[in-house]
This record gives structure tokens, sequence and C-alpha cells, in this order.
């Protein structure tokens, strides 16, 4: 039945932007103009760090694949993550950037949406739990955060929640009852090292990325905040295609396959074009592979289930 909605919505939607764009055999020569008229291709991001960041960094994604594509891409914010799968259900957003938890929510209800797009971490992504050296200077493993303040990031955060309950609770700890006052959400990654550094929370968990940026970049002060335990891996972000079959029909055949191609000759372009230096150097990586299998995201279905994150949330 879900399948079926979506469907439906998005047909409606991309039968309307038919509507707009105009119908019918063109010339070559009109072909470029023919793109210019196609409806705004939007991509969307989990909003997971700084909103000003992600903006600067997703608009130089929106503007290289544009000239690559030909037709216009802009990037949409959105407030929390539970819109941005709302948003690609609606088939408002064509291509998303998932966390694993995100990617593994959307297609169970977009069920032929596309892994497309990583980086070589995100296939062996760790989360790092780190603490405020003067209020939590004796906790050197995740045992030793019983009876301490602690916080998460989102929610529906991979690697701000999902894995590091996950690993929480395979070294025995409650996290609802043997966490001092419950467990905090912070919304996002960089407010978790924040909250942490100010002795807001004594301990927290995060994205190892943006740790090492921040460390990086000189934003924490690491005689006030350090890493004690540093996760095993597993998959998480990914860059997901909305239904293959509505993206053709309003954007042309082999839509997905382009965008692909897009994405790997920013990797080439680095040096040369300022919005490939930008989205790459945001994303903290030096090259774009192609996404792993669906079926690499089955064992973190299986965590997400077995802690009942599989419902969309804030």
């Amino acid at each position: 039945m879900k399948k079926k909605l979506v469907a439906m919505l998005l047909c409606v939607t991309m039968t309307v932007a038919l509507a707009l764009a105009g119908c019918g055999s063109k010339s070559a020569e009109s072909e470029k103009d023919d793109k210019a008229d196609l409806p705004k291709f939007r991509i969307g991001a989990i909003p997971d760090q700084d909103t000003a960041e992600l903006q600067k960094g997703n608009d130089a994604v929106a503007a290289y694949l544009s000239d690559y594509l030909g037709f216009d891409v802009e990037f949409v914010p959105t407030v929390d993550y539970a819109s941005l799968v709302e948003g690609f259900q609606r088939g408002d957003i064509q291509l998303a950037w998932f966390g694993g938890l995100t990617y593994v929510q959307t297609r169970n209800i977009v069920s032929d949406c596309t892994p497309l797009i990583q980086r070589p971490v995100d296939q062996s992504f760790q989360s790092v739990f780190i603490k405020n050296t003067e209020l939590a200077g004796n906790v050197n493993s995740i045992s030793d955060l019983k009876g301490k303040t602690f916080t998460f990031g989102s929610e529906s955060s991979t690697s701000g929640h999902l894995m590091p309950r996950y690993f929480m609770e395979q070294e025995g700890l409650n996290v609802n009852r043997d966490i001092k006052g419950g467990p905090n959400y912070s919304g996002s990654h960089d407010t978790t090292i924040q909250l942490v550094q100010s002795g807001s929370f004594e301990t927290g968990a995060l994205n190892i990325t943006v740790w090492n940026k921040a460390i990086k970049e000189g934003t924490v002060d690491t005689s006030k905040v350090e890493v004690f335990y540093t996760t095993p891996e597993y998959y998480d972000y990914v860059w997901t295609a909305n239904v293959d079959e509505y993206l053709d029909d309003i954007y042309g055949a082999g839509t997905k396959d382009k965008i692909a191609e897009a994405f790997m000759k920013m990797n080439e372009d680095y040096s040369s074009d300022e919005n490939a230096k930008t989205a790459l150097d945001f994303y903290q990586t030096d090259k774009w592979i192609n996404a792993a299998e669906p079926s690499a995201y089955d064992n973190l279905e299986s965590v997400a289930k077995k802690l009942n994150l599989l419902e969309v949330t804030n």
C-alpha cells in the first residue's frame, strides 16, 4: 500500500511537471533550451551539522550538478531528519544525502529508491564517544558511562544515536535507566561537542568525521574534551536517488546514471572547479565512489528494528 501511494504521489508530481515542461519531439538545436525548461531537480541532506556550512557545501554540489547535467539543480534545506524523508517520499526531493538509518527508514517506504554515491569512509564508518575531561575524567570505557550524563545527536542519526546506542547496549548498559537523567538528544554532531565541552553533559557520542574536522579546524578545546572510545566499523551515509521511472520521465532516460557520472567527474575537477573543491572539502573526502549494494545495509536495518528505531522520527 505504501509503495502504491508513493507511486501515485510521484506520478501526480511528475505529470504536472511534464505538462509545464511541454512535450513532443524537439530538434537538437533546442535540446539545451528544453533542459532549461525542466522542473528544478531538488537535492536534500540530513541536517546533522552547522546549517550555514551545510548550505554552502550542498549549494556547491547543486551548482556542479547543474553545470554537468544541463538543468537547474537546487539544494533544499530541511528542518529535521523526518522532513527530508517525508519530502523524498512525496517526490519533492529527487536526490538525498541520507545517513544509514534514514536510508533504511526511507527504503521501507519508497522501496525502489537507489543508493547511488558515497565516500570511501561511508563503507567503514565509526562513531566516537567523548567526555568532558574535568567532569568525567574517570570514564575510560562504555561501561563507565553508568551514572553519567550523556547526549546523543539527533534521534534519527546513525552515527550520533543508532550505532552508539547499539554498542552501549552490547556492553550491558540500559541507556534509559543507567544514564543519569536519561539520554539527551542535541540534534547535531557539532552541538554534541559544544554541550560536552561546556559541561552541560559529561559525555556524548558523535560522527567521527565531524570530530576529526573539529580537531583539524581547532573548533574544539582538546584540553576540555577528548575521545575515550571509538566504535567498530559500519555502513553509513549515502546519496540516494528517487524512483528511476519518474526521474527518467521528467529528466530523460538514464538520469540516475548521469548523476553518478557527474559525481565521478567532480573527483577529476577538484583542482580546476571551485564548486567541486567546495563540495568535496565540505564532505571531507578526496573522492566519491559508487554506493554499496542495498544488502550492505541489511545489518543496520536489523539493528534499527531491534532498537525500535525503524520508524521515522526527528
